[in-house]
């Protein structure tokens, strides 16, 4: 059960695009908030400054989330959302990761944007250190697209699950089901994704003719929507039994281009995906098909780091040490 999500804002709006996020998730999952402002530690005489922003910034979510969960009549433990409003000077992902571990997050949500626009919260710099770092969940909001809705104006809510039949990309479910059990949850559903690719590589020894090769390629395909179709029913059945309205769906071509394709023709659409796959770190990991999908796709992610397979920690021993990792 998410008790806990922490907000990072730097006084941008294109960061506070988050907030609109955070409003409707503490409302919906009955949620504290934790606030924090980064700034430079040469800006001391402004930290009266940052903390009144952070602090008007705590008193307007809540009253936001109050709203929220007024116009939905929701009744639960509590009527109203703690947002607590933390100020620190330093490097930000160091205090971001720090405060997240300090304050027992459940999760990170954030904007891959920040003061600067692209140059400063883009994927590269903060959010992206952030993410290879963190030991639960980042959610990253895509904003500054015009033609966006806001998330609270979303008509329904659809996450994405993209797996590939392995354990570590069945590592995002247990969140799938926390999220899918939202207030309102008629208007939340799940869809698990599958994406076959075609056959490449020519078996050994070779077709004798290219219809030959033509054919294989066909019943590869075949073999391979069918064993998909299967492996999804399995896994939906597993959500469905937990109370999660699910559906499936198997596409072929290039995961991370099919990926996007299906969230540009299903606009109201949350990514759901492990940060390693089918083969650990060398065909999920960034680079590959996560890291395609933060460049081009224009919907939010909710990025679950997987379990390391060789046992070791999933953070560095001082966070601090994110600060030497070189960008994608």
């Amino acid at each position: 059960m998410y008790k806990r999500m922490l907000v990072p804002l730097d006084g941008s709006a294109m960061a506070e695009a988050a907030l609109v996020y955070a409003k409707e998730l503490a409302a919906r999952l009955d949620l504290d908030v934790v606030l924090i402002h980064v700034h430079d530690r040469q800006e001391s005489e402004l930290l009266p400054i940052h903390q009144a922003y952070v602090e008007h910034m705590a008193e307007t979510l809540m009253q936001q989330s109050a709203k929220v969960k007024e116009r939905m009549g929701i009744r639960r433990r509590r009527q109203r959302t703690q947002v607590r409003a933390q100020t620190t000077a330093g490097y930000p992902p160091e205090e971001i990761l720090r405060c997240a571990d300090e304050n027992e997050v459940d999760f990170i949500l954030m904007t891959t944007h920040g003061r600067s626009g692209v140059q400063r919260w883009i994927m590269g710099s903060v959010a992206d250190k952030v993410l290879r770092a963190s030991k639960v969940p980042v959610w990253l909001v895509r904003a500054g697209f015009p033609e966006e809705i806001p998330y609270d104006k979303w008509p329904s809510r659809t996450f994405l699950v993209a797996l590939d039949g392995s354990e570590l990309a069945e590592s995002t479910l247990p969140h799938v089901k926390m999220l899918a059990k939202q207030a309102d949850a008629e208007r939340v559903g799940v869809v698990l994704l599958m994406v076959c690719e075609p056959l490449v590589i020519p078996p050994v020894p070779m077709p004798e003719s290219p219809s030959d090769w033509g054919k294989l390629v066909e019943e590869h395909i075949a073999y391979s929507k069918q064993a998909a179709e299967d492996y999804l029913a399995k896994v939906g059945r597993r959500l469905a039994d937990a109370g999660v309205k699910v559906a499936s769906a198997v596409l072929e071509g290039e995961p991370a281009d099919e990926i996007i394709k299906y969230t540009d023709e299903n606009p109201f659409t949350i990514i759901v995906m492990a940060t390693h796959g089918r083969s650990g770190l060398s065909r999920w990991a960034y680079g590959s098909v996560v890291d395609k999908i933060l460049s081009g796709a224009s919907r939010s992610v909710f990025l679950v780091r997987a379990p390391s397979t060789d046992g070791g920690p999933w953070l560095p021993p001082l966070v601090w040490s994110i600060r030497n990792l070189p960008p994608i």
